[in-house]
């Protein structure tokens, strides 16, 4: 009687666990998924998702037909009693040849598909196209618009149905440039430039990430693109080809931050102003370039929304941050860092 006990409490104990595991896979299953290649929003995406299905599709064909034959065989050829032992077979040459011809014909099944996706993703034919250049750094993304001289960072603009050629490179380490929804994914490689072709075709916000282990904060190594219509990225243009405002025009909070962006600190490396570009400031190369950052949806390389107190957090302790952050504690005064989050957020 105790061992029956014994083994229902542990039938139920076992059911519990598996109803929790079962709750805890559906859970996963919800929605909503930003950064899911099966809700692509161009042609580019939806041939790449296509390609994905079909695979997928030929594998389960694939393993439904071995497992119906296994089981086939596991039971036609069992064991039985008295039985006896059955004549070998040495060869089939009609079965052989059909288990050669069969996996052949399924590759080239999967091959020809395969090999023209990839033709098209190529993306020979870029008249027109508007060219960004994608940089890849530890551990943030520069842009670079040669058509209207734009240098910005970890917000991607794009103008809906005009074709779109990045042009992908690193400055450091590998990196893997992945926005799933619009453009599949391409490797960035130092001294090498990548290709990636396509045109968007839905306004809205669309999440990217860095796909390829490059160190700490790879997992930081977050970015957005936005697909404005053709009249609203016409406006972002525009005032990303504006002037900073001048000094005389700031508050007092703006030009004490400022001050604090133009101070030479000890060693130099520690100055703002000695790594990041403000147009008519400073000319650093070695950061984000900070033009217009009071217009960014995010800092910190795209791991914190754009707010004060998150800026404000970002300067204060950049390695608390994002872990490993080429960044350094630059020693600012609770008053400097106030006045550099007034100052970088006037900067539209």
């Amino acid at each position: 009687m105790n061992l029956d006990r014994r083994s229902f409490r542990r039938a139920n104990q076992l059911a519990v666990l598996a109803s929790a595991a079962l709750l805890l896979g559906l859970a996963g299953c919800q929605g909503p998924f930003p950064q899911s290649t099966f809700s692509a929003t161009t042609e580019l995406g939806e041939d790449l998702s296509g390609l994905f299905w079909m695979i997928f599709w030929w594998g389960v064909a694939v393993f439904a037909v071995v497992q119906v034959g296994l089981i086939y065989v596991m039971i036609r050829f069992r064991a039985r009693p008295d039985q006896p032992d059955p004549a070998p077979i040495h060869g089939h040459t009609a079965l052989e040849i059909a288990w050669t011809l069969a996996p052949a014909m399924i590759i080239v099944f999967i091959a020809v598909p395969t090999i023209q996706v990839i033709w098209k993703e190529a993306g020979t034919d870029t008249a027109n196209a508007l060219q960004v250049q994608v940089i890849g750094h530890q551990w943030w993304w520069e842009y670079r618009y040669p058509e209207y001289g734009i240098v910005t960072a970890n917000d991607l603009h794009l103008p809906q149905g005009r074709p779109v050629e990045l042009q992908l490179t690193s400055a450091d380490v590998i990196h893997s440039f992945w926005l799933p929804r619009l453009a599949g994914k391409r490797d960035m490689i130092l001294g090498r430039t990548n290709r990636l072709v396509f045109t968007p075709d839905s306004v809205g916000e669309f999440w990217g990430q860095c796909a390829e282990y490059c160190g700490t904060s790879h997992a930081n190594m977050r970015f957005r693109a936005f697909v404005h219509t053709a009249a609203d990225f016409d406006s972002w243009v525009a005032e990303q080809t504006s002037a900073p405002a001048a000094a005389e025009t700031l508050n007092d909070l703006e030009r004490r931050g400022l001050a604090a962006y133009r101070e030479v600190r000890t060693p130099a490396s520690n100055s703002c102003i000695a790594c990041h570009a403000i147009q008519g400031i400073s000319a650093g190369v070695l950061g984000p370039d900070l033009n217009h950052m009071g217009s960014r949806s995010t800092v910190a390389g795209g791991t914190l929304e754009n707010t004060a107190d998150n800026l404000a957090a970002w300067l204060r302790d950049p390695a608390a941050v994002k872990p490993g952050s080429l960044m350094p504690n630059t020693g600012l005064t609770e008053s400097e860092i106030a006045g550099l989050v007034a100052y970088l957020h006037s900067l539209r």
